[in-house]
């Protein structure tokens, strides 16, 4: 379902002309569907039908409060992996027992406050942090409800930088260490083991590697229950990937699918389960928008120039990746197409956000949108070249809101100071 289309001859974010929320915003900028955001959470909600499942939104994917909060206000959880999250996902009004938090490096301070918190479950993915959470919890006269992490040797398919449950990944317990850890992990006095979790990896595109992590973690389940150890929870992370190549004809698995394989292959485990989706939830409910600046005729190629740049979308310089681009003023239908190299003003050669890309006549000062840009857009973005963050809106029906603003530079620069030895002036 669409929810950002052409209306009158103008891009729509539900019933909201981009143009509108351009004048009012300035570019560039995000902007989110709630509606969006609503179906691709119901999809996946009603794919488990059936299943004791709490879906927990990756807050690293979009971590704007606004949009944990529509997500929280449908059911949904959170997963983090700094206090950082941890307080987003609080200040959303997520409650502390929706709440997983993972990560492979986490602090003392950050397992103390999840500890004082009562969060669902802490996925601890080493001996080391096994641990050190275990003296921590007696410290402090507590157990430590944990799930631990498994990594299962699995291939996801997916872009190297973005798979996790290799052997060769920081991530979880080695496959073949896994059993001896979790054995340990019930044995100590500060830890309530509850939960195996794995996450192999994001943007996956076939469910076959989903299969043999599943058929792996449900082995873990069956081998400990014969040494009288029951486990009552199953994390399976997340990574089912979402459509970013609309031109293309090979579309990721339906949620419906993906559903039907966690119940055929950990259904009858009696477990609850945890999911954590990130990109399935938030991707396709988003749009950066961006104005042309120029129109640049090159000696091989020719390029837009638009001002969006690497550190407002950071995705196809750092993973190529591919995002549909479309002039916000709808093309005639008969208009002919031209290869451009679409860039921004960011001072590096990576500053490019597609290369050789067919689109219809362009001209300065038109806005360009780009698609599937509501997960790892502006959690990822930076300050590069002193450019400001830019701001986040969210739609809902007829009606706009900023939900983050655009600092000024007089805010970037408060957090700066100068030492009393650096003569100025």
């Amino acid at each position: 379902m669409n929810h950002f289309d052409y209306r009158e001859g103008q891009l729509y974010a539900e019933a909201v002309a981009i143009g509108h929320i351009a004048d009012q915003v300035g570019t560039p900028f995000y902007c989110y569907s709630t509606a969006a955001l609503t179906h691709h959470f119901t999809v996946l909600q009603q794919s488990l039908a059936g299943c004791d499942a709490t879906i927990c939104f990756a807050v690293k994917a979009n971590s704007n409060i606004a949009v944990i909060r529509t997500l929280g206000l449908l059911g949904a959880g959170a997963d983090v992996v700094s206090e950082g999250e941890l307080r987003r996902a609080l200040a959303a009004g997520i409650p502390p027992e929706r709440i997983v938090f993972s990560g492979v490096g986490k602090t003392r301070s950050e397992l103390a406050m999840a500890l004082d918190l009562g969060i669902l479950q802490i996925n601890v993915e080493s001996v080391p942090e096994l641990f050190l959470l275990n003296a921590i919890a007696l410290q402090r006269g507590q157990k430590a409800v944990i799930g631990l992490r498994v990594n299962p040797d699995i291939d996801a398919n997916t872009h190297a930088k973005i798979t996790t449950g290799r052997k060769e990944n920081k991530f979880g317990i080695d496959w073949t260490q896994a059993l001896d850890v979790l054995c340990q992990a019930d044995s100590l006095p500060g830890i309530r083991l509850v939960g195996i979790g794995m996450h192999i990896g994001s943007q996956l595109t076939e469910l076959a590697p989903f299969a043999q992590a599943f058929a792996r973690l449900r082995d873990l389940v069956l081998q400990l229950r014969v040494m009288g150890i029951a486990i009552e929870r199953l994390d399976v992370g997340g990574g089912l990937g979402v459509p970013y190549d609309h031109s293309d004809n090979e579309l990721p698995p339906h949620p419906a699918d993906y559903g039907a394989l966690v119940r055929e292959s950990l259904g009858d485990l009696g477990c609850a389960l945890v999911l954590e989706p990130g990109r399935l939830l938030a991707a396709n409910a988003g749009l950066l928008i961006s104005q042309i600046l120029f129109i640049k005729q090159g000696c091989s190629r020719n390029f837009v120039v638009c001002d969006a740049a690497m550190n407002d979308l950071l995705r196809p310089a750092m993973y190529d990746a591919h995002h549909d681009i479309r002039p916000v003023l709808q093309p005639a239908a008969d208009a002919s197409a031209a290869p451009f190299d679409v860039v921004g003003p960011v001072c590096e050669s990576s500053d490019t956000f597609a290369r050789q890309r067919r689109l219809p006549p362009l001209a300065e000062g038109d806005l360009i949108a780009f698609g599937t840009a509501g997960a790892y857009g502006a959690t990822m973005a930076s300050t590069y070249n002193s450019r400001p963050l830019v701001p986040e809106v969210l739609v809902k029906g007829e009606r706009f809101a900023v939900v983050r603003a655009r600092p000024s530079y007089e805010q970037m620069f408060s957090l700066e100071s100068v030492p009393e030895w650096v003569e100025i002036g």
